[in-house]
Parts: structure tokens; sequence; C-alpha cells
């Protein structure tokens, strides 16, 4: 038999915690230390955990911390949650943390979670595939100085098929993107631009 799983990456959603999954709140209601990304999180998910839970914000960790304290709560012997924001397969650096946990010997699984980008097309209202319009989806962000973009991914090649371009982390490039898009897109294509979708700031 393998080792019991005891850091459980749980997909806290796009922010609101009435969008946690039934899954996501047993997790939290059972871990021991609960790890959580501060920044993009209502706090009202933590209202989740057990009362005596140790609570980590992760907003100022490097990957180096965060991993030392799944590591040390594994083996304390204690469940461990890490919540990342909307969905762990999208932009939550899960590869780069499930790694360092099997470098370790340290058990994981993931429980997926609602994605921003669905929480942002269910409050405009819209599908994002549409027959004779788009029946593709690309899922993209811009750059930033963290991580680069590889040099087979550029905007221009997404927005040449004409397919729904869904841009996470660009809020403050939206003019610039407007100007770099519109030549495929056409000035009449819809647009929506959501912030925090289901937050209380949204």
């Amino acid at each position: 038999m393998g080792e019991a799983v005891t850091v459980h990456f749980v997909g806290a959603g796009p922010g609101a915690a009435d969008l946690l999954t039934v899954r996501a709140v047993r997790l939290l209601a059972t871990a021991g230390t609960v790890l959580y990304p501060g920044t993009y999180l209502d706090r009202a998910v933590l209202d989740h955990c057990a009362p005596d839970a140790e609570r980590v914000d992760t907003q100022r960790l490097d990957l180096d911390r965060i991993t030392e304290h799944l590591v040390t709560a594994h083996r304390a012997g204690r469940e461990v949650v890490r919540l990342t924001s909307g969905d762990p397969s999208l932009y939550s650096a899960l590869a780069e943390q499930t790694r360092r946990l099997d470098a370790h010997g340290v058990p994981w699984d993931v429980t997926p979670g609602v994605p921003a980008y669905a929480a942002a097309a269910a409050l405009a209202g819209r599908e994002l595939t549409v027959p004779l319009l788009a029946q593709s989806v690309v899922l993209t962000r811009t750059r930033a100085r963290s991580t680069a973009m590889p040099g087979t991914e550029s905007l221009a090649a997404f927005a040449a098929t004409r397919a729904t371009l869904v841009l996470h982390l660009a809020i403050t490039r939206i003019r610039e993107l407007m100007a770099e898009l519109a030549p495929e897109y056409g000035p009449d294509c819809p647009v929506v631009v959501v912030h925090r979708a289901s937050q209380p700031q949204e």
C-alpha cells in the first residue's frame, strides 16, 4: 500500500466562498494546516477551516518557504490543504510545488475548483462557444516579469484563429491589448473585462 495522501491541492474557485466545491469544504474542515493565497481569496472561504487549524497566508512566501510548510506539516502527521485560486490546472504553480513534494517523498492529490474565466462568463451571461462563430477557446495570459511566454505562443497567433480568447492577469494592459487584437477581431468584436469575478470587489 502507498503512503496515505496528506497534502491536498484544492481549487478555491474564483474567490467567493459559496463557489467552493463540496469536496473542498470537506477537506478544509478536516485539515490541520491550510495554506491560502491571501491576495485572491475572499476571507469567508477560511470560515470552513477547523477552528484550531494552522492558517498560512502564502502571498509573501516563495516556493521554498511554501514547500517547507507543506513538508513540515506532513511529517507532523497533519492533513494539509494548499488552496489555489480558481482551478489548480491553471496558473497555480502546481507543477513546481508537486515536483518539490515528490523529491521529499510527500504524497499529494488535486481537487478541482471553479476557474475564474467560468465565473466571468457567468457574470456576463455569455457562452464562450457559439455555433458558426467560435467553437474553440484559448486560455492564456499576457507577458509578465515572473514568467516568460514561450516564443511559439503569441497573442497575434492566437488572434489569427478567431477563437474565443480568454486573457488572465491582463487588467493593467487593456488599451495595449485592444490595439494588438483589433486587427484580427475587428472593432465590433464584443469584449468583456472582469476584475475579481465573484468577489465582493467585483
